[in-house]
Parts: structure tokens; sequence; C-alpha cells
């Protein structure tokens, strides 16, 4: 499926014309069709499963996360 530089903003929740300095300089694929860029959904497919699996570390983490026990007194 391919989406305008618009429809791929709102679909990474970026700036339009952060996703037009990406198409610029290559970093987004995308194809022109002689009016707009046209950009294939599918390349961010492995962004957003990279994006949850940091999203699910981080509330693991935080999860886990243990402050420091303030009554611990230093020994030296």
């Amino acid at each position: 499926m391919y989406m305008t530089i618009q429809e791929t903003a709102e679909y990474l929740g970026m700036p339009v014309s952060q996703v037009s300095k990406y198409v610029l300089e290559g970093r987004i694929r995308a194809v022109d069709d002689g009016e707009q860029f046209m950009i294939n959904k599918e390349q961010f497919k492995s962004y957003h499963d990279q994006l949850e699996i940091a999203k699910q570390e981080i509330e693991e983490w935080r999860k886990n996360f243990l402050l420091p026990d303030r009554d611990i007194k230093d020994e030296d």
C-alpha cells in the first residue's frame, strides 16, 4: 500500500517537513509519480516492530526498577 507524504507523517507521528526531508535525503524510499511522492508502507514494518519491542523493554525495566534504600548507611 502506498501513502502520500502527509499520510506517512500521520502514520509515523512525524512532522510533514521531516518526512519530506527524509524522502529527499533517501532515508525514506519513495516513488515520484509526477505529482507527488508515494511511499510504500511496508518499509516501516520493522520500524514499528522495533518500536514495540523498545516500549516493552522500557515498561519491563520500570516494573523491576528498585530505588536505593535510604536506610542503608555507608560503612566508610
